[in-house]
């Protein structure tokens, strides 16, 4: 049975009152279906590549090619009856916990002489929004200060982390893209600084796959331990950019130029126990033990002198940071110049089309 046309009317006052942002991937579909259940195929003169909203709303429209405009209103009202009851049951949960916190985006613990930072956006692959990278430096600036021995950060969910939210960009106006880029290059500065200067021993435990700058940052850690499922990729060239978080110099430091060049220039993607064996992770577990092991390791660490570990990691650290924190800066300024190329305004386009298909 095919929705009605009071159906659409009632769904389209539906999408006005969701109290939750749905996301740009989904509000792209919202809006293909719409126009397409409206005024049927596209015809309208594709927007110039540098009017990011527009392109991708025109793309998401296009890319819907001869759908009957009947089908097209069925799958709106399908659509916007799955978020009404998404967005319902989340509200029910929040009120249940009725539990407040400081970040959005993380979960910070201590246990004993460890502090966890939870990278906390499973349903988001832990993509790595403005917010959250807010979060993350806030978070590292409390552990380096507190009386734990540890920090180790990890993910929520099948993924370590997915990388940038690159969604975020598609919602900046043409007019506001020279203040967003640096704006961001600002903030990627900082971040990596963050975790450049961190003064005690930093461990990743990577739960799951990990892309971009979530595998990069892995060379300024202590130590990395990953589940034997977990994969590392890095696709800058695909998506038009260029390496970050120091990782121009320190992967070929730690793999050599050539195992370096495979991952930053051709975005080969790694297995745990590839990554494990160029020197980018300290040690592989089974995933079914792989939690219990970790945490085994890092509490008998943890109990180890704070204030040696502490002197013995900025001995090591000393004599390369002002190398990596120049090196940040070149790599930031080298991001600014690609994120306004043609690969990288092409990549962002293509990537948004592919989350935008139904």
């Amino acid at each position: 049975m095919r929705a009605s046309q009071e159906d659409f009317e009632r769904a389209k006052v539906q999408v006005k009152h969701l109290k939750e942002d749905p996301g740009n991937e989904v509000k792209l579909k919202l809006y293909a279906l719409f126009k397409q259940a409206t005024e049927g195929q596209c015809t309208s003169p594709k927007p110039g590549m540098l009017d990011f909203v527009n392109k991708a709303k025109w793309d998401a429209w296009n890319a819907l090619g001869s759908l009957p405009k009947d089908t097209a209103r069925q799958n709106y009202v399908d659509l916007v009856a799955s978020l009404v009851s998404s967005q319902s049951l989340n509200q029910e949960k929040t009120s249940a916990s009725d539990k407040k916190s400081e970040y959005e985006n993380l979960v910070v613990t201590r246990e004993g002489n460890i502090t966890q930072i939870l990278l906390n956006r499973p349903t988001k692959k832990n993509a790595i929004n403005v917010k959250m990278y807010n979060e993350i430096m806030l978070a590292l600036e409390a552990a380096g200060k507190d009386d734990s021995s540890l920090t180790v950060i990890t993910g929520n969910g099948d993924y370590y982390s997915s990388g940038n939210d690159l969604t975020e960009f598609m919602s900046v106006q043409p007019n506001e893209i020279e203040k967003k880029i640096q704006d961001a290059s600002v903030l990627l500065r900082k971040f990596v600084d963050h975790f450049i200067d961190f003064p005690k021993p930093l461990v990743a435990v990577v739960n799951g796959s990990a892309v971009g700058i979530s595998v990069t940052l892995l060379a300024l850690f202590d130590l990395v331990y990953a589940t034997d499922k977990a994969t590392f990729h890095t696709p800058f060239t695909e998506l038009g950019q260029s390496p970050e978080a120091c990782s121009s110099y320190t992967f070929p430091k730690i793999m050599g130029p050539v195992k370096a060049a495979e991952m930053l220039i051709f975005g080969r993607k790694l297995t745990a126990q590839e990554a494990c064996a160029r020197g980018l992770v300290t040690e592989v577990f089974p995933d079914s033990t792989f939690q219990k092991e970790v945490w085994t390791r890092l509490k008998a660490y943890s109990q180890l002198p704070p204030k040696t570990m502490m002197v013995s990691k900025q001995l090591i650290r000393s004599f390369e940071k002002e190398t990596l924190h120049r090196i940040n800066v070149e790599e930031c300024a080298v991001l600014r110049e690609r994120w306004v190329s043609e690969d990288c305004l092409n990549a962002l386009v293509n990537f948004m089309n592919r989350k935008s298909k139904l």
